[in-house]
């Protein structure tokens, strides 16, 4: 079914196809060369990671994740269960055991102050997601993590260019995952990245990145030949991929004053609603920022929520729920421990996205707010 005003486009700033033609005609097609080490360099500089290696997709960078912790059979680790699958998936295929948390009450981030009653001596891992971009409570999660010495993976799938009292999401734990799938801020396509903030990964992530091989010092001229040292994938993408990229990164202020002039608006015509306790509107903690990612609201109740989308699809707007939470899903009830998550239930239940993409003009956000007042 085709929709007046669709869900998601994705942005092209015309000039992906340009510098895609530019990586054909260098005859360099395969993964790590130019437009490669633009896009890390931009992140690297532009967000203070000490080494950013960009990925096929945020799930790889999250399975590099799982490698580079070593994670064991047995061992724990802390995951919301209102995320994406990839976020529980990566670590799972390393053989560990997912312990969900709940989100928080004002908005759907896992809730830091549970963390601590989750832990046991088999825990490694806390993977706090920022969901839609906005800032997990970052101190708490790495004060948690230093007094138990656990690992924090960000998942930062959603928080391209968001911050946490003054620092990039994605720069303050151990390691982090970006996204750049094409339902997100700056895309290629499929993509991700991995970034590395603790110097001790470096060199490991390199060789897991180039399928086990030290190639990537060999091609630094810091060892007179390559071979094959641990276990590894070919995580790193093709130089199209990159090429592509790049035209987004280049726009990436463009981007995002467009995308939250969009959340803006929503904001303003939908709080009157909200103020008379129609739904809620995302909440955002002072800690945070906003990169415009997503904008939700949340119902009272799935009736409620149905009944919405539904008004909105009969008007030609294609709105969507999000995620179904991970602990009762058919491949994890079995596994889980029967905690109670009412939290992520509600979200599950209640939460419905509206559309927010670059090329949505402010009077369609007008529209759309004109049929959510009825």
């Amino acid at each position: 079914m085709s929709y007046r005003i669709d869900f998601n486009r994705p942005h092209l700033t015309g000039k992906e196809a340009h510098y895609m033609y530019e990586a054909v005609s260098k005859g360099k097609l395969s993964g790590n060369g130019e437009f490669t080490k633009r896009c890390q360099a931009f992140l690297e500089e532009r967000y203070g990671f000490r080494k950013c290696l960009l990925t096929t997709s945020c799930t790889d960078a999250l399975e590099m994740c799982a490698l580079l912790c070593d994670i064991q059979p047995g061992d724990e680790v802390i995951v919301p269960s209102y995320t994406f699958v990839s976020s529980a998936l990566a670590f799972v295929r390393a053989g560990a055991k997912i312990v969900f948390a709940d989100s928080m009450r004002r908005n759907p981030n896992l809730d830091a102050e549970q963390i601590e009653a989750l832990i046991t001596p088999r825990t490694k891992v806390i993977v706090p997601v920022h969901y839609a971009g906005v800032a997990c409570d970052m101190d708490r999660i790495m004060e948690i993590a230093d007094k138990h010495k656990l690992l924090v993976v960000e998942d930062a799938a959603q928080a391209i260019d968001s911050y946490y009292k003054g620092r990039p999401l994605g720069s303050i734990g151990h390691l982090a995952a970006f996204s750049f799938h094409e339902t997100k801020n700056i895309i290629s396509g499929e993509g991700g990245a991995l970034c590395i903030n603790d110097e001790r990964f470096i060199r490991r992530a390199e060789i897991l990145w180039e399928k086990g091989t030290n190639r990537a010092e060999f091609f630094r001229g810091e060892v007179n030949k390559y071979g094959w040292v641990d276990i590894g994938s070919s995580f790193l993408p093709s130089e199209v991929i990159a090429a592509f990229l790049w035209a987004q990164l280049e726009r990436m202020d463009v981007i995002q004053a467009k995308r939250k002039a969009l959340w803006e608006r929503y904001f303003e015509l939908l709080k009157p609603l909200a103020d008379e306790g129609r739904f809620t509107l995302p909440d955002l903690p002072e800690y945070a920022t906003n990169n415009a990612h997503m904008f939700y609201l949340v119902c009272h109740s799935l009736e409620e929520r149905s009944a919405l989308i539904q008004r909105l699809k009969d008007n030609g707007i294609l709105a969507v729920f999000h995620y179904l939470s991970l602990h009762s899903s058919p491949y994890y009830t079995p596994r889980h421990d029967g905690r109670e998550l009412p939290e992520c239930d509600r979200y599950a239940d209640c939460l419905v996205r509206l559309p927010l993409y670059y090329d949505l003009e402010l009077s369609q956000v007008d529209e759309i707010c004109s049929v959510i007042k009825g």
